[in-house]
C-alpha cells in the first residue's frame, strides 16, 4: 500500500503489487525453515521452496505485464501462479490467488471489507480445488484467517487493522494444526503449507507497516536461499566413446568411482557416458585411453542450480528422445515425471513420449507439465506424476490443455512403471486409464533414505543420520545400516511371496555396492526374480518394488 492507500483505506494495484513483492522476499527468507517442517525426517522437504517458486512465477508474470488496477494485478498474479505452481502447496496457493482475483474483478482499488471478501472467496476456491480437503493444513489456515478478516472488516474500515487481525489469526491457526492433524502432533511440527501462507501474509503486513523485509533484488538473485558451494555440485560431463572391444561394465565401474549420477550405456564399439563429478577431466582422461571421444559436453552444475534458484526451473539434462508413442498408437501419448537419468531412461525404453524432470525437492511446475503435453503430436495424453506432490500440478496442467488429458494418480516410481507396462496401444483413452490405474494397485514400494532428525513416528524410533524405510510412503522401519533396513522392508512387503523384486539404486550408490545388495537379496529370496536397475534418483539410496 502507498501512503495514499493508507489515507483512503483503499489498496491500489500498485499497493497490491508491492505487498506481494514484500511477501515473496519474506517467504524467501523463511523457505528453508518451512522445508524442515516435514512430518517424516526425510531429506526432501520442499514446501517452502515450492511456495517460493510459485510466488516468483507470479511476480515474473507481473513484471512482463503492466497492470495498473488492483483487478489487473490480481488476475496477472493469478495466472502466473497457476502456470508456475509446484507441489500441492503451490497449487493450493495458486487457487487462493485465483479466488482473490475473482472477487476483486474489475476493481481499480479495494477496501478493507472487499479485501476480506476476497480472502473468503480465495478460501472457497481453494477448498473446491481439492478432492478430499484435510483440516489442519494450509486450507484451514486460509479459511480461519479469512473468517477473522471478515469480522475485523465489520469492526473497522482500516486496512492495516484488518490485515493485523488476519495475520494474528493465521499465526494462531498454524499453531493449532497439530491438534487437527494427529500426524503433525506425533512428528512435533506444524503444517508446512499453513506456515508458508502465514509468512506470505506476514510479509504483506510488514510492508503495510513500513517495516523492513529486505531488498527486492533478492527476488532475482535468490540470495536468501542457500546456494551450495561449487564443490558440492561440481560439473556434469557427457561424451561418447568409440573404440573396439569396449567393456561397458568395466567402464561403468570405473566411472562410478569418479562421481555421481552415473549413466554408462552402449556396446563394444560405442559407449555413452554421463557423470556428475568434481573433476570433469578425470572421466575424459580415462576414456581417452580407451578410444576416441566425441560429443564432449562439460556443464557447470553450480550455474545450473543458480539458474534454478533464480528462475524456478530444474537443471536440464541431455537425453535422447525416443520415438513418440503417439505416432504408434493413433494419437495417444504418455507424459511421465521422473527424477534421475536412469529412471528417465527406463520410462523412455517403455514407450513414454515425454519425461519431465522432477520428483522430490524438484517438483515440476504446472507449466512444465503443460509444455510437455503440448509438445506431443497427440490429441489424447496420459500423465503419470509418480509422486503424490505432483498429482495436483499434473491435474491442473490437464485442465489447462486443449487436448484430452487424463492423469493416472501414480504416487511412486514403481507404480508409474507398472502403469506404463499396462498400456495397450490398441485400447482407447478411457480403457487405458482404467487398466493403468488397476495395474498400480498390486505394486508395493519401499524407499530407503537417511534420517535428517531424531523422531518417533508410527511407533518407529528414528535417530538423525540413521537409515529409514518408507513402505508406500509411510515410515515403517529404521536401522543403522542400509542392508538391515532393506531386509526389514522386504519382510514387510512379504517379498518372498511375490514374483519379482526390482531394485532402483540412486545417485551416491555405486554399481558395486548395488550389486552386492542385490546378491544379498537373491540369497534371502531364492525363489524370486531380482532385477537391479540404475535409477539415479536423489536422496533415496534405493527404491524397491515387489509384485
Amino acid at each position: 500500500m502507498t501512503d495514499e492507500d493508507k489515507t483512503t483505506n483503499c489498496c491500489s494495484g500498485r499497493g497490491l503489487r508491492r505487498a506481494l513483492e514484500a511477501s515473496t522476499i519474506w517467504l524467501e527468507r523463511h523457505a528453508e525453515i518451512i522445508n524442515t517442517l516435514n512430518v517424516y525426517p526425510v531429506p526432501d522437504g520442499d514446501t517452502g521452496t515450492n511456495m517460493l517458486l510459485t510466488m516468483r512465477a507470479a511476480l515474473d508474470e507481473l513484471n512482463n505485464s503492466p497492470s495498473p488496477s488492483a483487478s489487473a494485478v490480481a488476475h496477472t498474479v493469478s495466472y502466473g501462479a497457476l502456470m508456475g505452481a509446484r507441489g500441492n502447496s503451490g497449487v493450493i496457493l495458486s487457487q487462493l490467488f485465483r479466488g482473490f482475483a475473482k472477487s476483486v474483478d474489475k476493481k481499480e482499488t479495494f477496501t478493507a471489507l472487499e479485501m476480506a471478501q476476497a480472502m473468503k472467496e480465495a478460501s472457497a476456491i481453494a477448498y473446491q480445488g481439492v478432492i478430499k480437503p484435510v483440516e489442519g493444513t494450509i486450507l484451514t489456515v486460509a479459511r480461519e484467517a479469512a473468517d477473522v478478516a471478515m469480522a475485523a472488516a465489520e469492526e473497522s474500515n482500516d486496512l492495516l487493522y484488518v490485515l493485523e487481525r488476519t495475520v494474528t489469526e493465521a499465526r494462531h491457526s498454524v499453531a493449532r494444526t497439530p491438534s487437527l492433524l494427529p500426524v503433525l502432533a506425533e512428528a512435533g511440527v506444524v503444517d508446512a503449507g499453513g506456515q508458508g501462507l502465514f509468512v506470505i501474509l506476514e510479509g504483506a503486513l510488514r510492508f503495510a507497516r513500513g517495516e523492513e523485509v529486505g531488498e527486492l533484488a533478492m527476488i532475482e538473485a535468490g540470495a536468501e536461499l542457500e546456494v551450495p558451494a561449487e564443490e558440492e555440485y561440481g560439473y556434469e560431463t557427457m561424451f561418447i566413446l568409440q573404440g573396439e572391444n569396449l567393456n561397458v561394465e568395466e567402464i561403468r565401474e570405473a566411472i562410478a568411482v569418479m562421481g555421481q549420477s552415473v549413466l554408462v550405456v552402449g556396446d563394444s564399439s560405442t559407449v555413452k557416458v554421463h557423470v556428475h563429478s568434481m573433476e570433469p577431466g578425470r572421466p575424459l582422461d580415462y576414456a581417452a585411453k580407451l578410444g576416441t571421444l566425441t560429443q564432449i559436453s562439460v556443464e557447470n552444475l553450480q550455474e545450473q542450480y543458480r539458474e534454478f534458484v533464480r528462475r524456478g526451473k530444474a537443471p536440464v539434462t541431455d537425453r535422447p528422445q525416443p520415438p513418440p508413442v503417439a505416432e504408434e498408437s493413433g494419437g495417444m501419448a504418455i507424459v511421465v515425471v521422473a527424477p534421475g537419468e536412469g529412471l528417465a531412461r527406463v520410462f523412455e525404453s517403455l514407450g513414454a513420449s515425454a519425461v519431465v524432470a522432477g520428483g522430490q525437492t524438484m517438483n515440476p511446475s504446472t507449466q512444465e507439465i503443460l509444455k510437455a503435453i503440448k509438445s506431443l503430436n497427440a490429441e489424447q495424453v496420459i500423465v503419470l506424476p509418480n509422486n503424490p506432490n505432483v498429482i495436483m500440478a499434473a491435474q491442473q496442467a490437464g485442465e489447462l490443455s486443449h487436448k484430452e488429458v487424463t492423469v493416472v494418480p501414480t504416487k511412486t516410481i514403481p507404480q508409474g512403471i507398472s502403469a506404463l507396462l499396462a498400456y495397450n496401444y490398441q485400447a482407447d483413452l478411457e480403457t487405458n486409464t482404467q487398466m493403468m490405474e488397476r495395474a498400480t494397485q498390486g505394486v508395493q514400494t519401499a524407499e530407503i533414505t537417511t534420517a535428517t532428525r531424531d523422531a518417533q513416528i508410527n511407533g518407529v524410533n528414528v535417530e538423525e543420520g540413521g537409515i529409514i524405510g518408507l513402505l508406500d510412503r509411510v515410515l515403517t522401519a529404521s536401522g543403522s545400516t542400509l542392508e538391515e533396513v532393506v531386509q526389514e522392508m522386504l519382510c514387510q512387503m512379504k517379498a518372498d511371496e511375490q514374483e519379482i523384486i526390482t531394485i532402483y539404486y540412486g545417485e551416491g550408490v555405486t554399481a558395486t555396492e548395488a550389486e552386492r545388495l542385490a546378491d544379498g537379496i537373491r540369497a534371502s529370496c531364492p525363489d524370486q526374480e531380482v532385477e537391479l536397475v540404475y535409477g539415479g534418483q536423489p536422496h533415496y539410496h534405493y527404491i524397491l518394488s515387489a509384485e
